[in-house]
């Protein structure tokens, strides 16, 4: 994910943190101060956030540990302002794996709740009925966040985990897409009941309404484009009408091709054994123009996205270009160097064919 840094590994599994939840803790921090707080208690806010995500990130591993149990590898943990993702490479195979996978979370918050109520027990100056005590106690507010955590991911909405066990159980019954979408559309409901509440007065419930609507919306997307990727290799959807650029050309000859034809992204390749050494996008070249690079090579502007092979899987290249933000990475095969270009727009124009085609065959 763009605008996160890893602080640590895990089990083999990175941990990021993205650039938004700095932000989030200086904003903790400021609201105490402006709020007449001193810098102790506004530091004790910001502990308290650090422990609810560090509780936020066993619970991610909770998902990820379980999928390792099924053979699916987990890319990487990110935490953001509205809590952790964990990227797992693929979709477990069974419905039965998925709603283990899912379930994992919330159990993880569970545990924790139980252990706190363990620590809670042996203080006896805190009254459980008294509001004000529960409040001042650290262990009695992490315990009732980590509950709300768990009971709140079994909402049955995407993305959180009650929408992937719903789908799971619904995936039982019916096709993995349909059952994606009828999932993703409950989810939307229920994003429109919370911000239907929210308009009445609770701004937290409106953001928790968008996430929700968007990320549902999101899962049902993915779904089907991986669906229409299923078993589809590169040469069936790559670009075979295109120019190369040599590395020591200036920017002047891409724009002149950029202006004269269709092709927007460029493969560059070495003078001398024509390897491709990197893409030049038509974003990495208008950005140069902008900044005054109007002298260097198009190989000093281009970027390095790797190249693909006609018998990979469309859907992993796809996927490697979202992660890297690469709009284009040129097809090699061996022996005969470019053959062609995997590019986001060609991608996405496929993907519409074949869903066109995929209706208009008759159901059996």
């Amino acid at each position: 994910m763009r605008w996160s840094w890893k602080i640590a590994t895990v089990a083999g599994i990175p941990v990021r943190i993205h650039a938004t939840f700095v932000l989030l803790l200086i904003w903790i921090f400021g609201s105490h101060l402006a709020g007449g707080q001193s810098v102790t208690q506004a530091l004790k806010g910001v502990g308290l956030i650090l422990s609810i995500f560090g509780c936020v990130v066993l619970h991610e591993f909770g998902h990820a540990l379980t999928a390792k149990r099924f053979g699916v590898v987990t890319r990487d943990i990110t935490l953001l302002p509205i809590g952790g993702v964990a990227r797992l490479e693929r979709i477990p195979e069974k419905p039965s794996q998925e709603i283990a996978i899912a379930l994992a979370g919330p159990a993880v918050n569970f545990v924790i709740a139980s252990v706190l109520v363990a620590v809670l027990s042996v203080q006896p100056t805190l009254d459980w009925n008294n509001p004000a005590s529960l409040e001042q106690s650290f262990p009695a507010r992490l315990l009732l966040i980590n509950l709300f955590l768990a009971i709140f991911n079994l909402i049955p909405a995407f993305p959180m985990d009650g929408g992937r066990v719903l789908r799971a159980l619904l995936a039982t019954r019916l096709p993995y897409v349909r059952a994606t979408q009828v999932a993703a559309n409950v989810g939307q409901g229920i994003a429109l009941l919370f911000g239907l509440v929210g308009l009445f007065g609770n701004p937290i419930l409106l953001f928790i309404a968008l996430f929700v609507f968007i990320g549902a919306g999101q899962e049902a997307a993915a779904v089907q484009m991986r669906s229409v990727f299923d078993g589809i290799a590169v040469s069936r959807a790559m670009v075979r009408d295109f120019r190369t650029l040599d590395s020591r050309e200036p920017l002047s000859r891409a724009v002149e091709l950029l202006l004269a034809g269709h092709q927007q992204d460029f493969p560059i390749v070495s003078g001398s054994g024509g390897d491709p050494v990197g893409v030049l996008a038509r974003s990495d070249l208008l950005t140069a123009l902008a900044s005054g690079k109007t002298e260097v090579t198009v190989g000093e502007a281009a970027r390095n996205c790797g190249v693909a092979h006609p018998a990979d899987m469309l859907e992993d290249v796809f996927r490697r270009m979202q992660e890297s933000g690469c709009s284009a990475v040129p097809v090699v095969e061996p022996g005969r160097g470019i053959v062609g270009m995997v590019t986001l727009e060609n991608v996405g124009e496929f993907a519409m064919v074949q869903a066109a085609l995929g209706r208009s065959r008759p159901r059996p």
